[in-house]
């Protein structure tokens, strides 16, 4: 194409009649449409050629290799879909993604992908393997072309200086417009913008980055009065960073199995190792399955990840078998406890005997009714609170989007309590009981090192926990544990600041304290080490007694 440019800029554009030109350009675009474009305004701005001859070639070529690929996509597609080479360039979600757009509303999947880089590829593959109406889908691919190329062509034009400004602003204003109508012409977009604003207006959809910046500033004001950025990592000297970053759930599992009040409460597991090959992880999986006498389903998670990023709920071996192929760090096979769901966040000051229960947080999993007619998606999308998350709800549901649930059925849109993830978060005030409080403290006293965290549980019943009985640990996290508590819809945004300060103020408090008895904050340097995912030397003088690491638990 660079080659085909310098030719008709280096001769003489005369000597080629309008005819050559005109072929060239267009089996220009079947090399490249962009460039193809982009080299006819060129000569178009240069004088070299017209505008119409430009644009018109250029046309006919994107047409005519549109209509290729969508006969091509009739022919071949579903052979075709299924090699590795093509997989390669388009992956199986953008043809899923083009699919739900065509049957929903084939003309605005066709100029979106026009208009959207790497759409345009398997959107029309998709559009003939589906077998869409030709006649409608050949009109839609003229009418996107007519539209979508004068811009272009016209863009680089103006760049060579022949055409006039108000011709490009005209051109660029309605290629917004264009744009901007077809986007608000579907129903789902609508809905989802609408999600975007409700997410912007809510603090509790906030970005972390945007949501924590002001606890970060309270956090150097105690790093300055306690004389130390990094003394709440000695909150927890049993745990690397004191369970700032990095941590790894394996070791803390083995923390817990010291206290004798925890074991009846753990979870069976196995380590998984990325070390591993997958024939290895898969027949370890399988033994620690059948020699715990294990049904599905069963929890894979990162043994170092937080906020539910990597957790999956696997409903049988493939999906084991599939995980574990992709398997690129340590992860956690852990049996499944079903039940209700509560954090329980816990701190303990090295002075004292006896510990409390800072806060607690009852977690619902999201259910949507239906109505006999809409589909899942649709009824996610109507939903107040759900159009908010939709698009993870969507990614959590992607296999039973299409499903229409019969009048009155309930479907619940995910099974793991993280807020990140769609979970629902109130305040567990009422949960919380003497029983309860001495349980956890007395679990956590058993934990030699260990004063400040939040654990995830799960119960057969909130009266069960709240009798401190039937419960299971799920997970327990360190210092930057969230009191989860302030996502309930009582709380404002100057609650939710007051509740963290508090916390992060103890947590400073807890570390001030156990630095003055010996322990060693971690260094601020490993402790970017940690944040860049570096792994660091830990320091065995601030952690207890530690005794082998064992795979099976």
């Amino acid at each position: 194409m660079i080659e085909f440019l310098q030719i008709f800029q280096l001769n003489n554009i005369a000597e080629f009649s309008p005819v050559l030109i005109f072929f060239a350009l267009v089996f220009a675009t079947f090399v490249s449409e962009d460039l193809a474009c982009l080299t006819a305004g060129a000569l178009a701005g240069q004088g070299r050629i017209s505008f119409l001859l430009a644009v018109s070639a250029c046309v006919a070529g994107i047409f005519i290799g549109d209509l290729l690929l969508y006969f091509i996509g009739r022919k071949f597609g579903r052979k075709i879909s299924k090699t590795r080479f093509f997989s390669r360039f388009v992956s199986e979600k953008s043809i899923e993604k083009a699919s739900s757009w065509l049957d929903e509303r084939g003309a605005e999947a066709v100029f979106l992908s026009r208009f959207v880089t790497g759409l345009r590829l398997p959107t029309y593959l998709a559009a003939g393997f589906l077998r869409t109406n030709s006649r409608k889908f050949i009109l839609y691919f003229l009418l996107a072309t007519l539209v979508w190329t004068p811009i272009l062509v016209g863009l680089a034009a103006f760049a060579s200086g022949a055409v006039s400004t108000n011709l490009v602003f005209g051109v660029i204003l309605g290629f917004v417009i264009l744009r901007t109508l077809f986007y608000f012409s579907s129903w789902k977009n609508r809905r989802l913008f609408i999600g975007r604003l409700k997410r912007i207006a809510n603090w509790e959809f906030w970005s972390l980055k945007v949501f924590y910046f002001p606890v970060v500033l309270y956090v150097l004001i105690l790093a300055v009065k306690y004389r130390g950025l990094t003394v709440f990592t000695s909150a927890n000297p049993a745990i690397l960073a004191g369970g700032f970053i990095g941590e790894s759930k394996n070791e803390i599992y083995e923390g817990l199995r010291k206290s004798a009040a925890a074991l009846p409460h753990l979870l069976r597991y196995a380590v998984l190792s990325a070390a591993n090959s997958f024939t290895e992880n898969l027949r370890h999986a399988e033994k620690f399955i059948a020699e715990n006498d294990l049904e599905f389903p069963l929890v894979l998670k990162p043994d170092a990840g937080e906020r539910g990023k990597g957790v999956e709920i696997l409903e049988n071996f493939a999906e084991l078998k599939s995980n574990l192929e992709e398997l690129k760090n340590d992860f956690i096979l852990q049996e499944f406890f079903g039940g209700a769901e509560a954090s329980v966040f816990y701190f303990r000051f090295p002075q004292e005997k006896k510990g409390g229960i800072f806060s607690i947080t009852e977690k619902r999993f999201p259910r949507l009714a239906g109505d006999g007619k809409s589909t899942l998606e649709t009824l996610i999308l109507k939903d107040s609170r759900a159009v908010c998350l939709a698009k993870k709800y969507f990614e959590q549901n992607r296999e039973k989007l299409d499903y229409i649930p019969s009048n009155g059925e309930c479907v619940q849109l995910i099974n793991i309590g993280t807020h990140s993830r769609g979970a629902i978060f109130a305040d567990g005030e009422r949960l919380k009981t003497d029983e309860l409080e001495n349980k956890i403290d007395e679990i956590c006293r058993g934990f030699a090192g260990f004063y400040f965290g939040r654990f995830d549980i799960r119960a057969r019943s909130f009266d069960d926990l709240k009798r401190g009985e039937n419960f299971k640990i799920i997970e327990l996290n360190g210092v930057t544990s969230e009191s989860t508590n302030i996502y309930d819809k009582k709380f404002s945004l100057a609650d939710a600041y007051r509740i963290l300060f508090r916390q992060w103020r103890i947590a400073f408090e807890i570390g001030a304290e156990n630095r003055r008895r010996g322990a060693k904050p971690t260094s601020v340097s490993d402790l970017l080490r940690l944040i860049l995912g570096k792994e660091i030397k830990p320091d065995i003088s601030n952690t207890a007694d530690r005794r082998p690491l064992i795979t099976d638990h």
